[in-house]
């Protein structure tokens, strides 16, 4: 009896390396979700309204929870406002 034919080990590697490839193509896509919604008008004049009045990390705060941005590119964003 043969336990492993060469045939079922290379098998088991291609199941393994797409396996391997989803799990990588997940997380990618996890994140960075390319339905992420755009900038608005009325979030950069919020955001700048904020910025205006020294309330720079509330506007940050605002930016990330409207567009899912990470805290150094809002932060970016509402200093170039």
């Amino acid at each position: 009896m043969d336990i492993a034919s060469p045939s079922i080990i290379a098998l088991t590697a291609v199941i393994t390396a797409a396996a391997i490839w989803l799990i990588i193509l997940a997380a990618r896509l996890t994140r960075n979700p390319r339905n992420r919604p755009g900038i608005s008008i009325d979030l950069v004049d919020q955001a700048r309204e904020l910025k205006a009045l020294g309330q720079i990390q509330e506007a940050v705060f605002l930016v990330r929870g409207e567009t899912g941005m990470s805290q150094r590119a809002a932060a970016r964003f509402v200093n170039r406002l």
